[in-house]
């Protein structure tokens, strides 16, 4: 498909922590988090507000745009700390601030911050869009609820606000995440989906029972366990309904998921515009996001109303064949050999394998192929041994890309 673009997409990554966002520099064209308050993820790692400035800078450094969520419902005793938080933003010279609350933009609008409109104010039509934008809005985040068609009729009818939309991840049930569901469950508002702390009943088996008919509906089952957001075979389509920007849900997942998901999305917007994008590719694609975390795939509200496919009704959480399997860590970086020594404490591996070195305490994130293999004094070999219990763990040397840090730990994806 031939492109007809004149400003390329912007990608959007998700960041848990520093790990997370280690792993998806030099991929993504900004990133979006949270701080310790006022975020949809208030179960997530979060930022500290003191590593706002070096956030901003490491991303602006790598060229990528930082953007700072402060989506939830506000009451009004949190104005006092929304204003710190949105001072440090400005300080920090954030790009922009995600948020919904009117009187929260009032303030950003105080501070000149700029800010993006969150999917949380479900705009749904082009009236709700050009009030937002009427207000200084830089970009809107569409409610997840439309299809493609009126994503476009929405594009056509605003000036100069952008459109921003998710392709990939994890759905809600309800809403825009507007949901009461968990509130009700933990009978306390701290727990509402409003507030960043869902507990996410929504994933869980239910029986139904309807009393008017006398009839059992749903006896054990995941009836609203919504399979996650998959667009990748479509982004041609996208692009080409002149959407501005595609956001990537996951600010709860681990930096192997970040990064896979931001590098396949990463290819695919760019084998659009250099006019490569082909079925092989999307097949390749599909296989590599089917190896991390998902629910199953489905293309939400984009060509129609869901209906009971987009369900994932045999399984809560994760149904991916592959696992994260940790199988040693680090003793020791070489810097001037550009080297490790590792322990391998489980299973074993060959050349050309991939490796994934994260730090427990620190903000390693390495992936890494297996491109040579020391044991003692041996070189060049082009497999470890088998390693099965504690007696028989080993120290291997392997070159590494980056510098990684004693005690990182170092894990497999290996199929189940």
């Amino acid at each position: 498909m031939k492109n007809t673009s004149k400003t390329k997409v912007e990608l959007m990554a998700p960041l848990k922590n520093y790990k997370s966002l280690n792993a998806v520099l030099g991929k993504a064209d900004a990133v979006y988090f949270g701080v310790e308050s006022f975020n949809m993820r208030m179960y997530s790692d979060n930022f500290k507000l003191e590593d706002l400035n070096n956030i901003v800078k490491t991303c602006h450094d790598n060229n990528c745009y930082s953007y700072l969520t402060t989506n939830i419902v506000i009451y009004e005793n949190e104005f006092p700390l929304l204003d710190q938080i949105l001072d440090k933003a400005v300080e920090a010279e954030i790009d922009a601030v995600i948020i919904h609350d009117i009187g929260a933009i009032n303030l950003v609008k105080e501070k000149g911050l700029n800010f993006h409109i969150s999917t949380q104010a479900n705009i749904s039509n082009s009236q709700t869009a050009t009030f937002y934008e009427s207000l200084g809005a830089q970009r809107l985040i569409l409610a997840r609820e439309l299809s493609l068609e009126q994503i476009k009729k929405i594009k056509k009818k605003v000036r100069k606000v952008e459109i921003e939309t998710f392709v990939h991840g994890a759905q809600c049930t309800s809403i825009s995440g507007r949901c009461y569901f968990s509130a009700e469950i933990c009978q306390s508002q701290d727990y509402s989906a409003n507030r960043g702390k869902c507990i996410q009943p929504c994933r869980r088996k239910w029986r139904v029972y309807d009393d008017q008919n006398n009839e059992l509906l749903y006896d054990g089952v995941f009836f609203i366990n919504t399979k996650d957001l998959c667009m990748i075979e479509h982004i041609p389509k996208l692009i080409e309904a002149k959407i501005d920007a595609f956001k990537i849900e996951g600010r709860m997942r681990d930096p192997i998921y970040i990064e896979e998901t931001t590098s396949c999305y990463r290819e695919a917007i760019n084998a659009y515009y250099d006019n490569t994008f082909s079925q092989e590719k999307v097949n390749e694609w599909l296989k590599r996001l089917n190896k991390i975390y998902n629910r199953g795939f489905s293309t939400g509200f984009y060509f129609g109303l869901p209906k009971g496919k987009e369900i994932q009704r045999e399984f809560d959480g994760n149904i991916s064949q592959y696992k994260k399997i940790e199988i040693g860590k680090v003793l020791n970086y070489f810097p001037e050999k550009k080297a490790a020594k590792i322990l391998l404490t489980s299973g074993n591996f060959k050349l050309k394998d991939e490796i994934f070195i994260i730090g427990t305490h620190t903000e390693t994130y390495l992936r890494q192929e297996i491109n040579s293999i020391q044991i003692k004094q041996k070189k060049n070999l082009t497999e470890t041994p088998f390693v099965s219990s504690k007696k028989e763990r080993i120290a291997v040397g392997i070159m590494v890309d980056k510098p990684v840090k004693k005690n990182d730990k170092i894990f497999k994806l290996q199929s189940q």
